[in-house]
């Protein structure tokens, strides 16, 4: 296998199989499984088949936290330097895959932790077809309280309440296979508070004894419109 887009951030250390608090100064990658990502036949998704603009949704690192796979169709911007919401600051490396126009997010929103379900969702990624008047194009927008994200420069916040970034999800790109795999977050984690808050609504949707299990070997992408029944567009 050739050196994948990761390579770049690889230098950076991280205990693995901890959640960490966060950071006062700066943040290092969090690695976990190294997970490849499947469609719905459970065969390995391409890179070349992301259409362009469209919202997937995948679950990482754990089997209840959803996450959006986007191919923004542009190239994304490199190396930029962000800030959580107590101050901490890391790096993001930019997206993977060609013209490096494939991303991952986490897709709790990074203020009232709003996130898809399998009833609705009030976050999206909206590109130029979807925005509204409330809504710019090519930006993550929460419905809820109008949070916007630009996906493009590691989800920076563009507008609305929220603290600081969508978490990232860390890809590889196998350019061999096309094929691509998530392997950490970066930024600011909100898992444990997720987890508290909505506890007894994920261990309806996922079970109890699975919602906090790490994806371990693989975890399958589905598109938004197939993995919940409403989206609200604001």
């Amino acid at each position: 296998m050739q050196r994948r887009d990761f390579i770049k951030i690889c230098a950076a250390t991280a205990a693995i199989g901890t959640q960490p608090a966060f950071a006062a100064r700066d943040l290092k990658p969090r690695f976990y499984s190294r997970a490849l990502l499947v469609d719905e036949r459970r065969q390995p998704l391409k890179a070349a088949g992301l259409a362009a603009g469209r919202n997937y949704i995948f679950h990482y690192p754990f089997e209840a936290t959803p996450c959006f796979l986007l191919n923004l169709g542009k190239p994304t911007v490199q190396n930029v330097t962000l800030k959580t919401g107590d101050g901490g600051s890391y790096e993001w490396p930019g997206g993977v895959g060609p013209n490096s126009a494939i991303v991952g997010y986490s897709a709790i929103c990074a203020h009232r932790m709003t996130y898809p379900t399998r009833q609705i969702s009030f976050i999206s990624y909206r590109d130029q077809s979807t925005a509204s008047r409330i809504t710019r194009p090519n930006m993550i927008h929460c419905c809820s309280e109008h949070s916007e994200y630009d996906p493009a420069s590691g989800a920076r916040v563009m507008g609305g309440p929220a603290p600081q970034p969508l978490s990232a999800i860390l890809l590889e790109h196998d350019r061999n296979t096309d094929a691509l795999y998530a392997v950490g977050t970066l930024g600011g984690e909100m898992f444990n508070t997720f987890f508290e808050k909505f506890e007894f609504k994920l261990a309806l949707d996922y079970g109890a004894d699975r919602m906090k299990n790490r994806v371990s070997t693989h975890s399958v992408v589905i598109e938004l419109e197939s993995f919940c029944k409403q989206q609200v567009r604001c």
